[in-house]
């Protein structure tokens, strides 16, 4: 299937053309580019017509003015991408063309006025060179000739004798100037010139700066947003183990009064009035959050994979417990020394391993997600020094301290 855009290896950006992509990297000094079949999305304000390109766009627009309704158009604008950087052709590219499309015609050097030649050449300007400014600049005067070779000097034909039909003949004005005059018009031009360029330059560094700023505003308040989502995503996490381990005590406080009612009809006593007991509170259904669904971060596959280890092994709390504080001392090793080799490789076949973690199901499966590989044929769990992750060392240390410390951690 072909391409849809180009995407940003550095920061994920969508690009819906090569020269979009120049100008990125131009910006960002980004220079990791691939083809994606994933199409720029095209979403338009409704209130104000104007096209975002991300979601996070379409919440800075909702931000700035209040508009909220957008239509997707994503679809309609997506066409195939094309890799070829569109070449714009110089004057002496369409002569050179127009010339090959008469080969069988015979070529000669391009009559020019001989004064104007003479002028030219009196000031520096090679032979070819000056001929061909005379021809392209319509051979009228020679401050055109002048503005042509400083317009057209990084050309590689710039000092190829033009050759034009054998039919074709430039008639021009022959003006005359002293060498002084020469001297000074010369002078005049290229200082015009030298100042048209710097003129130039200062404005698409202008330009360029304004640019920056604006991209620097934009993904600020695109990491401020990203902050804000993350924050209330913690604090429905927080919400909702708060509600598991209340679920857990109420099992556990209904488990007790079963035992106890199996108990009094197993001693021969009437059952407990019912009046007279406590109503059980009601369970409190889990409520959908209404966050937006994402991938599961590190940190909720490592609890969910000491929760698993727990499950499988239920019927043992001491060997469960004493896994999870091998795993904390494992954790810790490598956090405190990370340049030392000997904590972050791991013989799997060693029998103390395999006592503690090895042996159950899920342990092997939480190194991995701290970072560990397997390495020489399957035999040592290894963690490269370049994918030391203290964040992720952090978090398993915090996910393993919750599971030690946490009396109803696994138990729905």
């Amino acid at each position: 299937m072909a391409g849809l855009s180009l995407k940003c290896g550095d920061c994920g950006a969508l690009l819906k053309s090569v020269e979009e992509a120049q100008e990125h990297a131009e910006l960002t000094s980004h220079s990791n580019f691939s083809e994606s079949t994933e199409a720029v999305l095209n979403l338009v304000c409704s209130a104000c017509g104007k096209p975002c390109r991300s979601k996070t766009e379409s919440d800075l627009h909702t931000k700035r003015t209040g508009h909220t309704e957008f239509v997707d158009k994503t679809l309609e604008a997506a066409k195939p991408i094309s890799l070829e950087v569109p070449k714009v052709a110089t004057d002496s590219e369409e002569a050179v063309a127009a010339d090959s499309s008469r080969q069988s015609e015979e070529m000669v050097v391009p009559e020019v006025d001989k004064k104007l030649l003479e002028e030219l050449e009196a000031m520096g300007f090679p032979t070819a060179r000056a001929t061909r400014a005379l021809h392209f600049s319509g051979n009228n005067s020679l401050e055109a000739a002048v503005n042509w070779v400083v317009e057209h000097e990084a050309d590689p034909d710039i000092d190829q004798m033009p050759m034009v039909p054998v039919n074709s003949h430039v008639e021009a004005p022959k003006p005359s100037l002293t060498p002084e005059e020469m001297k000074l018009k010369a002078q005049e031009l290229r200082e015009r010139a030298r100042k048209k360029k710097e003129e130039e330059e200062k404005r698409t560094e202008r330009e360029r700066e304004k640019e920056r700023i604006r991209v620097g505003k934009e993904l600020l308040e695109a990491k401020h947003i990203e902050e804000e989502n993350e924050r209330k995503r913690l604090l429905a996490l927080r919400k909702a183990e708060k509600e598991e381990e209340k679920r857990a005590r109420e099992k556990i406080r209904q488990k007790l009064e079963e035992d106890k009612a199996e108990r009094r009809r197993r001693l021969g006593l009437p059952p407990e009035d019912p009046a007279a007991v406590k109503p059980s509170a009601p369970v409190v259904e889990e409520k959908k959050s209404s966050l937006p669904v994402r991938p599961a971060t590190k940190s909720e596959l490592m609890r969910e994979c000491l929760r698993s280890l727990k499950q499988n092994h239920k019927d043992d709390d001491a060997k469960v417990k004493r896994a999870f504080q091998t795993l904390l001392t494992y954790v810790g090793n490598v956090a405190r020394n990370p340049d030392e080799e000997k904590f972050r490789k791991i013989r799997l076949n060693n029998q103390t391993f395999q006592d503690r973690v090895g042996s159950l199901k899920g342990g092997v499966e939480f190194f991995a997600i701290c970072g560990f590989e397997k390495v020489e044929g399957d035999q040592f769990l290894f963690l490269s020094r370049d994918k030391v992750d203290m964040q992720v060392l952090n978090s398993a240390g915090s996910e393993l301290n919750s599971a030690i410390n946490n009396p109803f951690f696994g138990v729905l």
